[in-house]
């Protein structure tokens, strides 16, 4: 049995050194967390981009790129967190609240794998009315009724509210979290999503995940599921209060977990996914953009001075309202994130996560050509052909595509499209004149339009929580 080992460190070379990022992109060196906002900050776009492309090259090879078929489904859109960033959250007793039943829940997965589907995706609010045995005969019913079908559900938020509501036996947060995780493998649950990281730094996730779990909890959940022999994912949503620092001290605490997941054997990660914060219909979404003041424009992102003063997790005591004027503005101000930012941070998860397999392009959020273009930034998967989605979509970003465009723009990017299943294990691959975009003779049925939304349209307004207030 082999020993893993993660890759050498050479924290005595510059981050634009030749010989270095020459070793990153071909999998013989692990950027430190300097050298990667070295390289953020320092290499051009396109240079960012060559390299994460020929570090995803040595990993997945020249010709196939990958997607999947599955459908979210948010089970409930009850919520006792109140983040600022969240448009689909609603109060219990509010009169658009829900909670789907088994059977509505039945009646989209029949729908999925009419069309081929494998999996489906299910998170919804931290709903406190919701008993263990919910989830235990949801799960169940859905093993009987789709025995073909991948389950992929509950975001670790999620799995820190079914501790506090369901309390389970266990000494620690470990303990307890593992025998909620156990219940519910047995029932039916077959790997976790990685919601609800949004960005781990401290002073970050106090602003805007009120009443979300801290970064600890979260990784301790992961740490449970891998323990278990479990597949997971890890996710970042950034463009908001944060600072550059921020991403990569994500990044960071998610690439120590896969090495001690690697090193144990069992479960691990096996998929990274961010994208940009969409601010419609959000409190979040209501603070002003930095920069618009001209007095701003040679002064410091306060997200970046308050990064600095967290020293990647070193000094997490430090108090920013010390820090001077911009520190001051910390979740005040929001730096948004353009297609370019979100190119260079994706290129970027490539080169730094050098054990996670797989980087997906998120087209959900930035649009089909933007995710298109992901794919010669370091991506090698155009994630899903998404039927549904509620959470962003609340926010204002409602792409959808059909499995011929997705197969088009894989094409077009100038890969062969493949259907994969969780694993990353190629289920079809789309190289014959029988692939679903070769098929196609009239494009105008197959645009981009609106997903499906259980949820009716997000309110107009939304009380905007302290810590994120415009001034």
């Amino acid at each position: 049995m082999s020993v893993y080992r993660p890759l050498p460190e050479h924290p005595h070379l510059d981050a634009l050194d030749p010989g270095l990022l020459a070793a990153v992109a071909d999998g013989g060196a692990r950027l430190t967390v300097e050298q990667a906002m070295g390289v953020f900050r320092g290499l051009p776009t396109a240079e960012l981009g060559r390299l994460a492309d020929a570090r995803c090259r040595s990993i997945h090879g020249p010709s196939v790129r990958t997607f999947i078929i599955d459908r979210n489904i948010n089970y409930t859109n009850v919520c006792n967190a109140r983040c600022t960033f969240c448009a689909f959250r609603r109060d219990p007793g509010d009169h658009d609240a829900y909670t789907l039943t088994t059977t509505q829940v039945h009646a989209k997965i029949a729908e999925l794998v009419k069309i081929g589907g494998t999996q489906v995706l299910m998170q919804g609010g931290m709903n406190p009315d919701l008993p263990l045995d919910f989830y235990l005969d949801l799960l169940s019913s859905i093993r009987s009724a789709f025995p073909g079908v991948h389950v992929h559900a509950f975001s670790p938020p999620e799995m820190i509210e079914f501790v506090h509501f369901f309390k389970p036996p266990g000494a620690t947060l470990f303990e307890k979290v593992r025998w909620v995780l156990s219940r519910l493998r047995e029932a039916g649950l077959d790997s976790l999503p990685g919601g609800g990281g949004e960005i781990f730094a401290d002073p970050v996730r106090r602003k805007i995940g009120l009443g979300k779990c801290d970064a600890q909890a979260w990784l301790t959940v992961m740490a449970a599921a891998h323990d278990l022999g479990m597949f997971t994912s890890a996710t970042m949503m950034f463009g908001h209060i944060e600072g550059y620092a921020d991403r990569v001290h994500h990044m960071m605490l998610v690439r120590a977990r896969q090495d001690a997941a690697l090193a144990a054997g069992r479960g691990h990660y096996v998929s990274f996914i961010s994208w940009p914060f969409q601010r419609e219909n959000t409190p979040l979404g209501r603070v002003k953009d930095w920069g618009r003041d001209e007095a701003e424009w040679e002064r410091e992102f306060p997200g970046d001075t308050v990064a600095r003063a967290f020293d990647w997790g070193r000094n997490p005591e430090a108090d920013y309202r010390t820090l001077g004027e911009d520190a001051r503005e910390f979740g005040r101000r929001v730096r948004m994130s353009g297609s370019t930012d979100y190119l260079r941070t994706q290129a970027l998860s490539r080169l730094f996560l050098d054990n996670i397999y797989s980087i997906g392009s998120s087209w959900v959020t930035m649009g089909p050509h933007v995710g298109q273009a992901g794919l010669a930034f370091g991506a090698n998967d155009m994630g899903s052909v998404m039927m549904e989605e509620n959470v962003v979509s609340s926010a204002g970003t409602t792409y959808c595509l059909d499995e011929a465009v997705l197969c088009r723009l894989i094409r077009g990017a100038g890969f062969v499209p493949a259907q994969r299943n969780n694993t990353y294990d190629v289920l079809r691959l789309h190289d014959g004149p029988d692939a679903p975009d070769l098929c196609v003779t009239d494009w105008s049925a197959h645009r981009a339009r609106s997903m499906h939304q259980q949820a009716p349209k997000p309110r107009a307004s939304a009380r905007l929580t302290v810590g994120a207030t415009d001034r």
